[in-house]
């Protein structure tokens, strides 16, 4: 009705200014921290220089990352492990229909704030930007239902939403807002949310997602021009402005940021897994949390030590923190405008600086120490993201390929900005890491503020997702890009768009589980508790099917009963006997079942006794009674879309004679997605 479609553009407005409220308090408290360490940390290398012992400021650097770090990895590994990393991958699952615990709880919305603030401060090769997705995504899931279950507050607001479908529309817009506020790119964030997250779309929902992103940056933009005093600035390298784009990159560079993203997914795959087999316990995470800060800290300073590369002090110096050391008066070390900053600076100067501001050396050092920081990092038991330490990353290589070009051409005012090579260069690094194409080209273009790169942009990032593609999936079992190497490492029965080529020739009879759990349309009480009750199957959707005849054949297929219906009647004790006596209070309603959504009380926790077990109860109210079914004859990669298409969790097997055979569920189907070998097809078939 309309009144349900002006609430959910209202949830959508909540949600985008909530979410640029939170990136607002984010940026400004990375900024604070951050400032507070840097001056302290020059103040005491400027004091050191001239006294001697420079190895007091490497000290106080290194405790100082320690410190920040260990506070932000000690809330993730004992308080919350969900909010560790960038929450994209989890965000992901959640929108592609898989129910990942307390991925977006209240508690993990805290720890994910406060831990991101800590990396971000704590001087790690990380960005902010990825968990600012998953706090909208956050923010989006609490305010969509009108309470709070951490909280246990109910406002009794929104609650027609308080269903799956809703509630995953509602975690896609919160997703786009997040996007939004990191990068100020609200069509981008539309973008990025189909592209990336949402596995089921409409066309409303498109325009309620790009309403909830546009408030999220205008919210961020106007809180932040208060704080400053003058127009915000996002926390992103955003409103970069180059002029007109020259198209000859070479080719040869796109390819090399290609397979240089194939490399760190690969390299970040190998230890991801060596943390999960031997650094699984929290007190060791927070330890190697700590040891990582600690290192970052020591190669940032040993290469500003090290560094010659003095720049002159002009008047228009647009440094945050500018370190002499050992330069003349008058000019400063030009490592340490890398380093001593936070990424988004670093990433901004490698962006505007003129030509002249850093020599090949410094950049080229520069980028293998941070390559090899931001990949030991990713992973590690904080809230961190990867978009910034990549655009940095790629950013310092192109800035170095423009340089080195002008050195070569003749004519030196065809190279005459590296800053655009660092744009171009950024772009390839980043999508050869997370392979992702249009969305990734409208947020970089919404960044710059000019269109006229995007093609450009395009190009580079369809090369780059082609290389990286080429060199892991082509070559290993890894999927392409870093979000879903880390989805698949988590064993999460994450559907792709497609199924696997080579699966044509598989039915459903043999991907189906069976024999089926069935239940009568009558069932008795006993062996619904009896069935929940049973920890080895576990399951969550039961076929409701006619009285099964006397040689034990499945019955008909009647309809399909979930879990969370079953424990809301037992709750309820919505059995035939108290129907028919005035035992029966009231008639159980929908409401009954929205309020316990989404923790539906475990099994264990109702009580029925010996003699309410040998009562009966009626399904036939209560359960679907069109369930979707296909026949056994039918192929996996039809399977596959009726999933893809419809979000389905369940999916009955029928025989021709309409009896239940078989029951195909999100697990049966991620089985089959491991590359496009047809042997491997062949050999998990068999198994």
């Amino acid at each position: 009705s309309i009144c349900l479609e002006i609430t959910r553009w209202v949830i959508c407005g909540l949600i985008g200014f909530l979410t640029g409220l939170i990136a607002c308090m984010i940026d400004i408290a990375v900024e604070k921290l951050a400032g507070y360490k840097y001056l302290a940390v020059k103040q005491n290398i400027e004091k050191y220089t001239e006294l001697g012992g420079l190895s007091i400021s490497l000290i106080l650097w290194a405790v100082l990352n320690s410190a920040f770090v260990m506070l932000g990895s000690l809330a993730v590994a004992f308080l919350e492990p969900i909010a560790a990393g960038s929450g994209i991958p989890q965000i992901k699952c959640f929108l592609n229909g898989v129910k990942i615990p307390r991925v977006v709880r209240l508690k993990t919305l805290v720890i994910k704030v406060f831990g991101v603030i800590c990396s971000v401060a704590g001087g790690l090769a990380v960005g902010k930007e990825g968990p600012m997705i998953h706090s909208g995504a956050v923010v989006a899931a609490g305010v969509s239902q009108g309470r709070s279950t951490s909280l246990k507050k109910d406002f009794k607001i929104f609650e027609y939403f308080r269903r799956d479908t809703e509630k995953r529309d509602f975690v896609s817009a919160g997703a786009a807002a997040g996007v939004s506020a990191a990068f100020g790119a609200p069509v981008g964030g539309v973008l990025f949310s189909l592209e990336e997250g949402a596995s089921f779309w409409n066309q409303l929902l498109t325009w309620r997602i790009f309403f909830a992103s546009m408030v999220s940056t205008f919210t961020l933009n106007f809180f932040l021009s208060i704080y400053h005093g003058k127009p915000g600035q996002l926390s992103s390298p955003g409103l970069i402005n180059f002029g007109r784009f020259d198209s000859d990159v070479s080719s040869v560079f796109i390819v090399f940021r290609g397979v240089l993203g194939a490399l760190f997914n690969i390299i970040n795959y190998w230890l991801t897994i060596f943390r999960i087999r031997y650094i699984h316990r929290p007190c060791l995470q927070v330890m190697e949390a700590m040891l990582v800060a600690a290192v970052t800290a020591t190669v940032s300073f040993a290469m500003i030590y090290f560094s010659n590369d003095c720049q002159p002090l002009g008047q228009d110096n647009t440094e945050e923190y500018p370190l002499q050391l050992f330069c003349a008066d008058g000019e400063y070390n030009s490592m340490a405008t890398a380093f001593f900053n936070t990424p988004e600076r670093s990433v901004r100067s490698l962006f505007h600086n003129p030509p002249g501001t850093y020599n090949p050396v410094t950049l080229g050092v520069f980028t293998l120490a941070y390559f090899a920081l931001a990949v030991w990092t990713y992973g590690l038991t904080v809230s961190a993201g990867v978009f910034i330490p990549s655009l940095l990353i790629g950013a310092a290589w192109g800035r170095l390929f423009g340089i080195l070009l002008s050195f070569i051409a003749s004519s030196q005012s065809i190279w005459a900005d590296p800053g655009k090579y660092a744009l171009i260069g950024a772009a390839a690094q980043l999508g050869g890491i997370v392979r992702m194409t249009l969305s990734l080209t409208v947020i970089l273009v919404e960044a710059t503020g000019n269109v006229t790169y995007g093609f450009p942009i395009m190009l580079v990032l369809m090369t780059a997702k082609i290389v990286g593609d080429y060199f892991i999936e082509g070559r290993s079992r890894i999927p392409g890009g870093l979000y879903d190497v880390h989805i698949k490492l988590q064993s999460v029965p994450f559907l792709h768009w497609d199924a696997p080529p080579t699966s044509h020739w598989l039915t459903a009879r043999e991907v189906m589980s069976s024999p089926v759990t069935c239940f009568n349309r009558v069932e008795k009480v006993g062996r619904i508790v009896d069935v929940l009750s049973n920890t080895s199957t576990n399951h969550n959707g039961f076929p409701v099917v006619s009285d099964t005849t006397e040689n034990d054949e499945p019955g008909k297929i009647c309809g399909l009963i979930l879990r969370s219906q079953l424990i809301v009647l037992l709750k309820h004790k919505v059995f035939v006997e108290r129907a028919s006596s005035r035992l029966s209070q009231r008639r159980l309603q929908l409401k009954d079942f929205r309020d316990a959504y989404p923790r539906f009380p475990p099994i264990q926790s109702i009580h029925v006794s010996q003699d309410e077990r040998e009562c009966m109860m009626d399904l036939t109210e209560f359960m679907n009674p069109t369930p979707y079914t296909v026949p056994q004859e039918t192929s996996l990669p039809r399977v596959f879309k009726l999933f893809r298409a419809l979000g389905l969790r369940h999916l009955v097997v029928v025989d021709n004679e309409n009896r239940v055979v078989g029951l195909v569920t999100r697990k049966d189907l991620a089985r089959y997605h491991v590359g496009k070998d047809g042997l491997e097809e062949l050999h998990l078939a068999q198994t």
